[in-house]
């Protein structure tokens, strides 16, 4: 689907009908890579409308001249929601980039949104800064790292801490995104929000999950704790076994927890917000 905004035109995907929630990328990714991660946690869950929506510069959503700063890249994702779901309060689920785009959505219209779901977040884009764990590998196979190759997935050996099928097969449904490098790399260049993103006007009161990979070399996981007093109901959860490939390094246990978190928000839209 199309959203005309009034310089860009936003690609979109939707299913099922109900209570909003945006499905925000990672870099460099797009809506397939949500599809992917999301979609099985709603086959038995009926009154969610599921927006998979890409982003400048993913997908089929291109990166306009005009767009140099992550804080145009917010304006476009909130005229987006101004237009699919206007007025309504909403859900926000975002993987890595797409992760800090939903904080910046918090930051902004905290008050419109009804639960919020960070996997493995980048707190800052400047890697220079983030608090790191050492490069660790759980599980080897290089029958596994020789199909990856294969494939031409060529970050795999450097991202997977577990080296298995089910890894694989997570690093193939991702390996299919389109994205514009040259764009991404302005953006990249021009560093994060030119605002603090996590000095909040007040703590963000709807349910919340941290989805953080033990081993996750690329973002970390310590620097998340640093602000886990903005959301009072958050569950911050490390889980081991897993790097910055959480979703595929432990898929059962990220379905249960975020089985657990949509159960939370569906109490919290029932009682705050009937």
């Amino acid at each position: 689907m199309e959203c005309q905004l009034d310089r860009i035109t936003v690609h979109y995907e939707l299913c099922g009908e109900g209570k909003p929630i945006l499905m925000l990328h990672g870099m460099p990714m797009d809506h397939t890579q949500m599809i992917y991660e999301m979609e099985r946690h709603f086959t038995k869950r009926a009154g969610w409308k599921r927006i998979y929506v890409d982003m400048p510069g993913h997908g089929k959503t291109p990166g306009r001249d005009w767009i140099t700063s992550m804080d145009q890249v917010l304006d476009v994702v909130e005229d987006f929601i101004d237009r699919v779901i206007p007025s309504e309060r909403f859900a926000v689920a975002g993987t890595s980039y797409g992760a800090y785009i939903g904080r910046g959505l918090v930051y902004r219209r905290g008050d419109q949104i009804n639960g919020l779901l960070l996997t493995v977040p980048a707190i800052t884009p400047d890697s220079t800064k983030l608090t790191l764990p050492p490069r660790t590998i759980i599980v080897k196979d290089q029958a596994i790292l020789d199909a990856a190759k294969s494939a031409n997935i060529a970050w795999f050996g450097e991202g997977a801490v577990i080296q298995n099928r089910v890894t694989l097969d997570y690093a193939l449904a991702l390996n299919h995104a389109v994205a514009d490098g040259n764009f991404l790399d302005k953006i990249r260049r021009h560093g994060g929000f030119s605002f603090d993103v996590d000095k909040l006007r007040k703590p963000f009161p709807a349910p919340c999950l941290f989805i953080m990979g033990r081993q996750d070399h690329w973002v970390g996981y310590r620097d998340a704790w640093n602000i886990l007093e903005n959301y009072p109901r958050a569950t911050f959860a490390v889980l081991d076994h897993a790097g910055h490939l959480v979703s595929g390094e432990q898929s059962e246990l990220c379905a249960a927890l975020v089985g657990e978190w949509l159960d939370r928000v569906d109490e919290w839209v029932a009682q705050a917000h009937p």
